[in-house]
């Protein structure tokens, strides 16, 4: 397998760099003190096609591969962990759902406003109560004919209040009974869908994180993704995906806090020369390296198995759980290295840190990575 970059990757990687210092950078600090959620940063990302990466064309996508949307979500994850965790959720859960699981006529209304940035989406599975226990979920959808009525909340839902529509994961069944949840695709707007709180939080504080409400909300069948009963194998097939996109995310805010510290390593001087020059420091930058490389190789492990379509639940659970802990272990190595510096907003590796912490919870658990590991190791 050769993993090294492709002249395609190359290129999205220095368009993202001209993108990021013209529109991310000068307020990506604006952003995380007011938890502003830049709309408008999303359109332009759109216009360049970074919306829709693994949409086929003619859906309005770009086209591409899961190894050109890892540099995507890599590289503006670089640059801002916020802006990286949006457009990951938006096109590995939502977008990617509909375009999956949606039927013909779904496709054609929603996805080419999705590809292209025109519509923001969000994807709503988790609940104040059932994080890791999707299956007791409380959000309910209730036949009436030939609509469904929905009563509950959904919790953690990046772009709840800005998402144009959203994928839902509702109750049908009863609680813990076996294919129990159906999913679902609700516009903005639609009576009974309200947002309610949005989570005024540690880190990826540009990525707006909103609840979903439900209150008698009226949709038609022809919102309904697939059989009644088959959303938590779909969601489980999307979060497949999605464990790529979050490793990718972490890869990213390891390798722009790693950077940062070779930088200021080498700029930073003690006792007449520059701390680069001391074994304490070196000895990080090494570990720090070594960990980075390690969790990239296991992300391109995963996605190389899902574009052959070979099983690779494992190996996105590894990725996942590998390239999320390096995250933090870099962040905080960063910090250390710069010092007192490390802890002011002055300096870009505070907000690593804070960002970094996000990847080892969301889109699954690092515990709950384990326990998807485990079980494929003990069931062969």
């Amino acid at each position: 397998m050769n993993f090294a970059p492709t002249e395609m990757q190359t290129q999205i990687a220095d368009m993202i760099k001209e993108f990021a210092d013209k529109n991310i950078r000068p307020k990506m600090m604006e952003w995380d003190e007011s938890q502003e959620f830049p709309i408008e940063v999303f359109r332009k990302l759109g216009e360049l096609g970074l919306m829709g990466v693994l949409i086929p064309t003619e859906l309005g996508g770009s086209g591409l591969t899961y190894f050109e949307y890892i540099t995507v979500v890599t590289e503006i994850a670089k640059v801002c962990g916020s802006i990286g965790l949006s457009v990951a959720a938006h096109n590995s859960l939502c977008t990617n759902h509909i375009y999956k699981f949606g039927s013909e006529e779904m496709k054609k209304k929603y996805i080419p406003k999705l590809a292209t940035g025109e519509w923001i989406g969000a994807w709503g599975l988790t609940e104040a109560n059932t994080g890791s226990d999707a299956g007791n979920m409380k959000c309910t959808a209730t036949r009436d004919g030939d609509n469904w009525i929905i009563n509950g909340t959904k919790n953690w839902i990046t772009h709840g209040k800005s998402g144009d529509v959203a994928v839902v994961l509702c109750r049908t069944g009863e609680p813990r009974a076996k294919n129990n949840i159906t999913a679902f695709a609700i516009e903005k707007g639609t009576p009974g869908f309200t947002a309610g709180k949005k989570e005024n939080k540690l880190g990826m504080r540009a990525s707006e994180t909103c609840e979903l409400v439900f209150d008698n909300c009226k949709i038609s069948d022809a919102q309904r993704m697939g059989e009644v009963g088959d959303g938590f194998k779909q969601s489980m097939k999307i979060l497949d995906g999605g464990r790529i996109s979050i490793a990718s995310l972490a890869l990213g805010i390891a390798k722009g806090a790693f950077e940062a510290s070779v930088k200021y390593a080498k700029e930073r001087e003690q006792f007449d020369q520059p701390i680069a020059n001391f074994q304490a420091i070196q000895w990080k930058l090494a570990d720090m390296a070594m960990q980075i490389e390690a969790a990239e190789l296991l992300i391109y492990q995963a996605a190389d198995k899902l574009m052959r379509g070979e099983p690779m639940t494992k190996e996105s659970a590894m990725a996942k759980y590998y390239a999320s802990e390096v995250s933090v272990r870099v962040a905080t190595d960063a910090v250390q290295i710069f010092g007192g510096y490390g802890y002011t907003k002055d300096f870009p590796v505070e907000k690593y840190y804070r960002d970094s912490k996000l990847c080892t919870i969301g889109e699954g658990t690092s515990e709950v990575q384990k326990l998807v590991i485990s079980r494929a190791i003990l069931t062969n």
